[in-house]
């Protein structure tokens, strides 16, 4: 007699139109990221910068109380010093894989972000956050330091000193404080009680913080007016121009803004503003 074991389906992939929701889905284990996600979140991110109709990407926690609580420490605790040093390049490389996507990338932290959680949304180019939820770095705490790009990518948002101190003390991050900060761009009052199933409907538990969603997809489709191509040449151009001089910066926008002009969308942005109307983008 055989028997079959259901396979755990760690992420889900959902398109909303122009928006695609990537949606971890560990809320057991408060969405902590173990080998599995994280090879399905590289795969899945690969997928959609392929796919032209996808102009926005937003990752979110599944459940209402945590976004993600960093690595699987269950895991972790098991693996051998080889294993621990290959789970470390796995997720550096999901968190540049995030970095470099050509569509921008909004983190719809629906709960507290601890450790490589909060890196996670470090990774992301825009933050929305409910104003019941908490980000913290506790690595120190666990005699590790932040290992999946936090050293880095948060004194590049809020500063050297600010960082250190976070960093340092372990503390943690309200929405309001991380919004004063500049590293929070929304913070979103929810009411606990209500959230919203896979299938669009409210409901009174478990599901996602239906208030932030709309949040996110509000903000997701006014990005998505503008030309693909333009976000994606945007993008590239803060990211790779930031840490350099300004000259070199400027030949770097220069370069991006160059492989537009060829493109069709410039020609029709061009055509829309003539005719008074809004422009068709095809991402060409």
């Amino acid at each position: 007699m055989s028997t079959t074991t259901e396979v755990e389906q760690v992420l889900l992939v959902e398109k909303e139109g122009h928006l695609a929701w990537l949606k971890l889905n560990r809320p057991k284990v408060m969405n902590c990221l173990n080998r599995a996600l994280l090879h399905d979140l590289i795969k899945a991110l690969d997928e959609l910068a392929q796919d032209k109709e996808v102009r926005v990407i937003s990752i979110i926690g599944s459940g209402l109380k945590s976004f993600c609580a960093g690595a699987d420490l269950a895991e972790r605790k098991g693996m051998t010093q080889g294993e621990t040093l290959d789970y470390i390049t796995l997720i550096q490389k999901v968190m540049r894989t995030i970095e470099k996507q050509p569509q921008p990338v909004i983190a719809a932290i629906n709960g507290s972000a601890w450790g490589g959680g909060f890196e996670l949304a470090l990774a992301c180019d825009l933050r929305v956050m409910v104003d019941s939820a908490q980000l913290r770095l506790t690595e120190v705490r666990l005699g590790i330091i932040p290992g999946a790009g936090g050293t880095q990518r948060l004194p590049r948002l809020i500063g050297k000193s600010k960082a250190k101190e976070l960093i340092l003390t372990a503390g943690t991050v309200t929405a309001q404080e991380g919004h004063s900060l500049g590293l929070i761009h929304k913070v979103v009052s929810v009411d606990a009680g209500y959230a919203e199933t896979a299938d669009g409907v409210a409901t009174a538990g478990g599901g996602y913080h239906a208030p932030l969603m709309a949040v996110v997809r509000t903000w997701a489709h006014e990005i998505a007016q503008a030309a693909p191509l333009s976000l994606r040449a945007a993008k590239f151009a803060i990211d790779e121009g930031y840490d350099r001089d300004l000259e070199s910066g400027l030949a770097l926008e220069t370069k991006a803004y160059l492989t537009l002009l060829n493109s069709k969308d410039r020609l029709e942005g061009l055509a829309a503003f003539a005719e008074k109307r809004q422009p068709v983008y095809r991402g060409e």
